[in-house]
């Protein structure tokens, strides 16, 4: 059975990261969870069980992606991106960081997924549009790549990963947040350090912004962008509440989502039916398909050699010991065998030990940095790289899986450390 059930994995997510011929991703997933089912390796219960779980991450991603869509039809992001480039006055350095900083709130607010998609085309249309070095180029390009893993920590919805955790861990918002926000902090900085010493012989001193367009030349639907801030205050508001209120957060995005798309309507720049259509759709059937598979090395018992690692490091280890432990193990496996099967893979061994208290917690928000973090390792590692080095290879942008291992390992090792401090810090002070 143990046999079956890592073969039936290793298929799957090869198929999903080679997809030959163009495959869609959703399709290898349902393949492996068709197969796991046949062959005995997971029951209909199992399914129903997995559904269960990952239903509101999935739903809530598609609804974020939704409202991220229209608001880059009426130029929100682009405009936002063209402020952050104004606010640096020609000085490189500065545009450099506030590249950066933009893809955290981005990432914080509309997913890692949606920096991916509608971010780091901006950035690279304007760098080009300032005719810079491809050096520079690759610099802003990698660095938006970097900050949309490494910033998508201090929310539930920032993450598909982060919610999978705390739906199955019964984390409501507020409380997510309140562990988060200072690990949050400690990983930008430390993601603003790296980058900025990595690249800092391809970051110019002085750019001429001259053929920049107005950020107000970027809005295409004023009436549009004027309702859009009303709208994401609400739904920030309602994602605190959500917790008090007992409802799901992808119900309180599709209540967003709704009320963005009737706006839309009378829009002369949003095509609705084209955005629902573009909706990542499949990212629902891949989900559900890939928990399915990782759930079948569960019924393995493959999960108990993670189990018995972590209930020794809660014997002998300090919270401190335990929380890097856990968040470079859920780090390393994120990088072999991508974050969203890693995080359930990590989360039901976690919930098998007999971990309490400050224990139980670092093991919890350990496993979401390392699994949120860990992916910049290697190109595989989450759906959002992957993601984002399709979308540069749409835009003749060519990295190779070798130079990204050499530049991802080197930016991430260090900076989920000072995370993982971060976080320790914090559980010290709310023990």
């Amino acid at each position: 059975m143990e046999w079956i059930s890592f073969l039936i994995f290793l298929a799957t997510l090869t198929l999903v990261i080679w997809q030959p011929r163009g495959l869609s991703i959703g399709y290898p997933a349902v393949g492996g969870a068709l197969l796991a089912l046949v062959t005995g390796v997971v029951t209909f219960a199992d399914v129903e069980e997995v559904t269960a779980i990952v239903w509101n991450a999935t739903f809530a991603l598609v609804g974020i992606i939704i409202i991220s869509l229209i608001l880059d039809e009426i130029g929100f992001f682009e405009w936002a991106a063209l402020h952050m480039a104004r606010l640096a006055k020609g000085n490189g350095r500065w545009m450099f960081a506030y590249t950066i900083l933009l893809g955290t709130i981005v990432s914080a607010l509309f997913t890692n997924d949606g920096t991916a998609l509608i971010l780091t085309p901006i950035v690279l249309a304007q760098v080009r549009a300032l005719q810079l070095d491809p050096k520079v180029v690759l610099a802003f390009v990698m660095a938006s790549g970097f900050i949309a893993d490494t910033s998508s920590l201090p929310f539930v919805v920032s993450n598909l990963v982060n919610i999978v955790s705390a739906d199955y861990f019964g984390i409501g918002f507020a409380e997510y947040a309140s562990r988060m926000v200072l690990p949050t902090l400690f990983s930008v900085a430390a993601s603003l350090a790296m980058l900025f010493l990595y690249f800092r012989k391809s970051i110019p001193g002085q750019i001429d912004l001259a053929q920049l367009k107005s950020p107000r030349d970027a809005i295409r639907d004023p009436r549009l962008f004027r309702l859009a801030w009303p709208i994401l205050a609400l739904l920030l508001a309602g994602f605190f509440l959500s917790e008090s209120l007992h409802t799901p957060v992808s119900f309180i995005i599709a209540g967003a989502a709704l009320i963005f798309s009737l706006a839309a309507k009378s829009s002369p720049t949003v095509e609705m039916r084209r955005i629902v259509k573009e909706a990542p759709w499949v990212v629902v059937i891949f989900s559900i398909g890939m928990y399915v598979v990782v759930w079948g090395l569960h019924n393995a018992k493959l999960t108990d050699l993670v189990k018995s690692l972590l209930a020794g490091w809660i014997v002998h280890g300090s919270l401190l010991g335990v929380t890097i432990g856990t968040g470079y193990l859920s780090a390393l496996l994120s990088s072999l065998m991508n974050n969203l099967p890693t995080v359930m893979f990590h989360a039901l061994a976690i919930g098998s030990t007999e971990a309490n208290g400050v224990m139980r917690e670092a093991m919890v928000y350990a496993n979401v940095i390392g699994s949120d973090l860990g992916p910049k390792i290697t190109p595989i590692g989450s759906l959002a790289t992957l993601l984002w080095l399709h979308v540069l290879g749409r835009k003749d942008v060519k990295i190779t899986w070798g130079q990204y291992f050499r530049t991802g390992i080197i930016l991430t090792v260090p900076t989920l450390l000072v995370t993982l401090i971060g976080l320790y810090v914090t559980l010290k002070w709310f023990d």
